[in-house]
Order: C-alpha cells, then sequence, then structure tokens
C-alpha cells in the first residue's frame, strides 16, 4: 500500500520553521476535508475504476467502497477498526498530487476518526496526535483499549518513526517516541499490538527478503528479540499485519501479480498454517471488525499512478 515512508518524506527546514509567535492560547483548527480536495479532481467508483479489487474467498461478499462519511475524492488509506467495532481510524491525505512538504502544511492531511452509530460510519472527524503549535504527519494507527501507537514524521525526529499515545478522557495524549531499540535495532515499520505482542514488518536482516512479518514480546522492562514468522514470510513483500481479536488470525499484504493482495493465516495448534489468497488488486492493509467483515484500502491507478484510495468493506457471509 502506500508507503508511509514515501507519504512522510520528513522535510523540516527552515520553511517550517517560521518565526511566528505563538498564539495566547492556540487551540486545533476547525478542518474540513472535502475543504482541500481540488477542484479538478472527481471521485471514483466502482464504475470507473480499471482495476476493481477481485474477491477470492467464498467466506465474503464482494467489496464495496464506503460511503462518503468516510471516503472523499482524496486518499483514505490505512484503515484499522477497534475490537469492539465501533472506531475506524484512517488516513488522509486531499491531493496524492501534493508534495509531502505542502501535505505538512494543509492541516487535514493525517489522521481521522469515524464512530459507528445504530450500525452507519458517521461522518469522519481530524485526530490531532501532535501539539498545536508543532507540526507532524501521523497515519497508520493502531489501537488497543486506551493504548494507541501511529507513525508520524514529526519536529524533533528524523524520518518517520513510531510513536505511542494513550487515551485520558476520550482525548489521546502524551504521545511519546517508541525508542532507539524498537525503531534502530528491530527496524519496525508498521505495527499490530496483540497483547504484549507486537506484529510488524521489517526490511532488518534474518528474513526471507523484501519486507518480512516478524514479533516481538513487551517484557516488564523492554522487548524480546524479534522472531521471524517463517511459515509466512516470503521472498515478496509481505507485511501490514493484522491479528484479530482472538489471536487466532493473521492477516497482511503480499504482492500478487505484481499488485498489493491480502492474505489471511489461521493459528493451527500453536503455529501459523500456509496463507490463503482473499483479496486482490490493488488490496491491502487489512482490518476487521466484531463481525468479522474485512475492511481494506483499495488503491485507483489510471495510466501506471495512483489517483485516489478508498476504505472498501467486504461482508462476512
Amino acid at each position: 500500500m502506500k508507503n508511509l515512508a514515501i507519504v512522510f518524506i520528513l522535510l523540516f527546514s527552515s520553511v517550517f520553521l517560521i518565526n511566528c509567535d505563538p498564539e495566547p492560547n492556540p487551540s486545533y483548527p476547525v478542518v474540513s476535508r472535502e475543504s482541500k480536495i481540488p477542484d479538478d479532481v472527481t471521485k471514483r467508483d466502482s464504475a470507473s475504476d480499471n482495476h476493481p479489487p477481485i474477491m477470492h474467498s467464498s467466506e465474503f461478499e464482494k467489496p464495496v467502497a464506503l460511503a462518503q462519511t468516510v471516503n472523499t475524492a482524496g486518499a483514505e488509506d490505512s484503515p484499522f477498526i477497534t475490537a469492539d467495532g465501533q472506531s475506524l481510524y484512517f488516513f488522509l491525505t486531499p491531493d496524492v498530487r501534493i508534495l509531502p512538504e505542502k501535505q505538512l502544511l494543509d492541516s487535514v492531511t493525517g489522521v481521522w476518526l469515524s464512530k459507528k452509530e445504530n450500525n452507519v460510519w458517521t461522518k469522519a472527524e481530524r485526530v490531532w496526535l501532535q501539539d498545536v503549535v508543532k507540526l507532524a504527519l501521523d497515519g497508520a494507527v493502531c489501537v488497543q483499549n486506551n493504548e494507541m501507537w501511529f507513525a508520524s514524521a514529526r519536529e524533533g525526529f528524523t524520518g518517520v518513526n513510531m510513536f505511542t499515545a494513550e487515551n485520558i478522557s476520550g482525548k489521546w495524549k502524551n504521545w511519546t517516541y517508541c525508542g532507539d531499540k524498537l525503531m534502530k535495532n528491530f527496524e519496525i515499520g508498521e505495527v499490530h499490538l496483540h497483547g504484549d505482542d507486537l506484529y510488524f514488518h521489517s526490511g532488518r536482516n534474518g528474513g526471507k527478503g523484501n519486507y518480512d512479518i516478524w514479533v516481538s514480546t513487551r517484557t516488564d522492562t523492554s522487548w524480546s528479540d524479534p522472531i521471524a514468522i517463517d511459515s509466512v514470510n516470503t521472498s515478496e513483500i509481505d507485511g501490514f499485519p493484522y491479528i484479530t481479536p482472538n489471536g487466532n488470525e493473521l492477516w497482511f499484504t503480499r504482492t500478487y501479480l505484481r499488485t498489493p493482495a491480502i492474505y489471511r493465516s489461521k493459528r493451527v495448534n500453536n503455529k501459523w498454517s500456509f496463507p490463503e489468497l482473499i483479496v486482490s488488486q490493488f488490496a491491502g492493509e487489512p482490518t476487521l471488525d466484531n463481525e468479522g467483515n474485512l475492511y481494506f484500502v483499495h488503491h485507483y491507478f489510471e495510466n501506471s499512478v495512483m489517483i485516489e484510495a478508498d476504505i472498501y468493506r467486504a461482508k462476512k457471509k
């Protein structure tokens, strides 16, 4: 999927360090995704999609894009649904043609949240994970109870790093760098936390090539040495892991026929089974709700150029 390492190229140079006196009591701006989408951009749909996602499993219905309370003519990406099935986090940028240094300043590129009410996803709202007066590009959210993990390119750090935050009275606060052991020694990419097990993809040595999926366990004071999930990993790109709340299924993204596709492995006798192909053709970053429905990002391409992305759902039969 659209790699955060591309989206979040950190360019915190003098252009961002504009020496303006901060407001006495600054507040987060009220922002609208739609207001930042260029007038020349047309919303894509299944009728105009040259490469629609292909369902390979008989367990799910045909994938359908979510309503415009979630999707816009911009690029909605990196979905994550909480274990109770009531909160959908995702990354958005209103125009994929815009360079990251401009995305950084548009106030809408970043993490958004839609809540489920009466079985309908509500209009998404901005989630702020940085101080008002500081700059950041945030995405790739994973939430477990009151703990959030997310990727960010922000002031004071080089490149893209993983951070944590805690939910206090309904607000995400106390964002904290995850530490050099995870970022530099383990070389973690996007993560999924399940209990104390941190699943992540990485191009670190010891895998089978490209990105592989690894797991490390949190101890009282640190993290255990990562273990590669060899029954899942291949010489292809294997990444963006998602573990179902019961811990019995590992969903992930792998290249299939030169485009991203979604695979699933099941835990059998405490071992991960040979993965099965679920959805192909520009589909990735899977997440499931509490009813077992599959959500993922689908990218629209035209002339080999990505022009939009939407969050899709495939209902479980």
